[in-house]
């Protein structure tokens, strides 16, 4: 895998980097690819139980690279630096939504946290996350209108989660950088934090220290059912909680809690 994104599993956490610092881990077009592929990595690992998402050097990630942006500029030029627009996979998203919107489809919990800049395809990449931290100064913003666009990072999927539409339009609209505080205030953080990694691993290791098919199921269940219907949901809910009730690790759950113990879960129940 390229070394622009770096994987550490320590503990059932995947601790994960943007590795690219002397650009603010701007996106190129081998960014987006090492990112998908990191993501790839991540879906397929069975003892994986949390994520956390942060950037190395002094951001989070500076958006979509100088390159990239005067390729466009170009007469007769698409973003040829970039992945094109128009073609899907197996899934609805296109080559330039995946980086961001892979995060919602990892069946474990992901946890973003962001220092420095989170700008444009940076800030939707951390708006895929279940859960952000950000640093009080931190700087985030949806800044595709500065160059003449709109945000097309699978942010139609994630910021709606967040805000109201009109703060969505808002931000949409002007490019505004917010500091971490301001975002906090808003909804686009979950928390505010001086060393937001630190925070993000805490985290991180109270969640995996619970079922990790129980912490799993939470995560489809809210993904699947958050905008449908209440027959899909409430179905979804009887399902998920049909297949839970009486597996080893809900067992394990309960005597743990008579006994006054640590549980110990299972990555692969029998």
């Amino acid at each position: 895998m390229s070394d622009l994104v770096s994987i550490e599993q320590k503990d059932r956490i995947a601790d994960v980097r943007l590795n690219r610092p002397e650009k603010y881990n701007a996106l190129s077009p081998e960014m987006f690819k090492a990112i998908v592929a990191a993501g790839d990595r991540l879906a397929q690992a069975k003892d994986l139980r949390v994520v956390v998402l942060s950037g190395n050097g002094r951001g989070f990630c500076a958006g979509l690279d100088m390159a990239s942006f005067q390729s466009m500029a170009e007469p007769g030029e698409s973003a040829g630096a970039g992945p094109a627009l128009d073609r899907r996979g197996d899934g609805p998203e296109n080559p330039a939504q995946r980086p961001a919107y892979l995060w919602k489809q990892l069946p474990v919990p992901v946890i973003a946290a962001v220092h420095g800049v989170a700008y444009g395809g940076g800030a939707q990449i951390a708006l895929g996350a279940d859960i952000r931290f950000a640093a009080p100064d931190a700087k985030l913003s949806i800044m595709e209108v500065k160059w003449g666009l709109v945000p097309d990072m699978s942010i139609t999927q994630t910021l709606r989660d967040l805000v109201p539409q009109d703060i969505a339009k808002e931000l949409t609209f002007t490019g505004r950088i917010l500091s971490g505080l301001e975002a906090k205030e808003l909804g686009l953080v979950t928390h505010v934090a001086d060393d937001p990694l630190a925070a993000a691993m805490e985290l991180a290791r109270e969640i995996a220290g619970k079922s990790p098919q129980a912490v799993r199921a939470g995560k489809r269940l809210f993904e699947s059912s958050w905008h449908a219907d209440a027959e899909l949901g409430l179905g979804l809910e009887a399902s998920l909680q049909k297949e839970l009730i009486g597996s080893s690790n809900q067992i394990e759950a309960v005597m743990a809690n008579l006994e006054n113990r640590p549980p110990e879960f299972t990555d692969d129940p029998a």
